[in-house]
């Protein structure tokens, strides 16, 4: 087959289809060819009609498509162009023509590449905090309700942890904001570095940090916590080459089937951070929300 050689020649992977239904069912597949060359006149369905097919889906990657048809008419040119090809070449076609045609569709695909790369890139960006690398406010929120939601349907609890960096402004104070932007790195990566694959850690707020705990009733959230409390206060921090002996106040909840909102368990985990704070600060504290006002 001419066309078969040439593609071959000019290095490209070939996948052939016998008919349109085929061709179909070959682009619909996750790992597609990224350039499609249909002839306009198939079995089951036409080049036109795979062309359509294929747009309606909105199938990312982006496939390029060139009809290939012994039509030069004005109404079938604009007929492929409207069914979703991208180019089109008649028959008999020069080969150097071919080339160059499928040297531009692949430019399109390179760039429709770079282009899905820096949207997943914004995307990432948006759902992280810069500073620590961890999910951000939105994100490690949009975590816990997801959880919630789950572990309610499976009639499991869901372990909250709230967080908060003792005496946190006397240390930007003291050793300058380089110092408190040190600080909260190494806090995330120690908390990172203690938990079970599948639990979630974000950084919540200025020196705050939110813990996710699946499948966690209270005391073991609880001892998650104190583990998390010791890690952090056992070992000292190297910040602008001064040690530091940072440490943590920690709140605890669990949902425990009793509700879905996530904010409604937060509130409760911050008030088991006040009790903390109150009781001297590096501690952990913990909480049911029947035990809580806001029940």
């Amino acid at each position: 087959m001419l066309l078969r050689s040439a593609l071959q020649r000019w290095g490209y992977e070939v996948v052939l289809a016998e008919n349109g239904a085929q061709a179909l069912d070959i682009l619909a597949e996750p790992d597609a060819p990224s350039m499609a060359i249909l002839d306009w006149v198939m079995p089951h369905l036409t080049g036109p009609e795979v062309c359509r097919k294929i747009r309606e889906t909105h199938r990312e990657p982006y496939t390029y498509i060139l009809l290939l048809t012994s039509k030069n008419t004005k109404n079938e040119t604009v007929e492929g162009l409207d069914a979703g090809a991208d180019d089109y070449i008649v028959k008999p076609f020069d080969e150097h023509e071919l080339r160059v045609r499928l040297r531009a569709g692949k430019r399109i695909i390179d760039l429709q590449m770079h282009l899905m790369q820096a949207r997943e890139e914004l995307r990432e960006r948006a759902n992280k905090d810069l500073l620590t690398m961890l999910p951000n406010r939105s994100a490690i929120a949009a975590a816990l309700e997801q959880e919630i939601a789950r572990c309610h349907r499976d009639r499991r609890s869901v372990g909250v942890i709230l967080l908060d960096i003792d005496h946190f402004k006397s240390i930007n104070d003291n050793y300058g904001h380089f110092a408190g932007d040190a600080v909260l790195r190494e806090t995330a990566c120690r908390l990172r570095g203690n938990m079970r694959p599948y639990d979630q850690v974000g950084r919540y707020g200025g020196e705050e940090f939110l813990v996710v705990l699946p499948n966690c009733d209270l005391e073991q959230a609880t001892m998650q916590a104190e583990r998390m409390r010791s890690v952090l206060h056992s070992t000292g921090m190297m910040v602008e080459g001064a040690e530091l002996q940072v440490s943590a106040s920690f709140g605890v909840t669990v949902s425990d089937g009793l509700g879905r909102n996530p904010d409604l368990f937060v509130r409760v985990a911050d008030e088991a951070l006040y009790q903390a704070k109150a009781s001297g600060r590096n501690c952990v504290r913990s909480r049911r929300l029947q035990e809580s006002a806001l029940a």
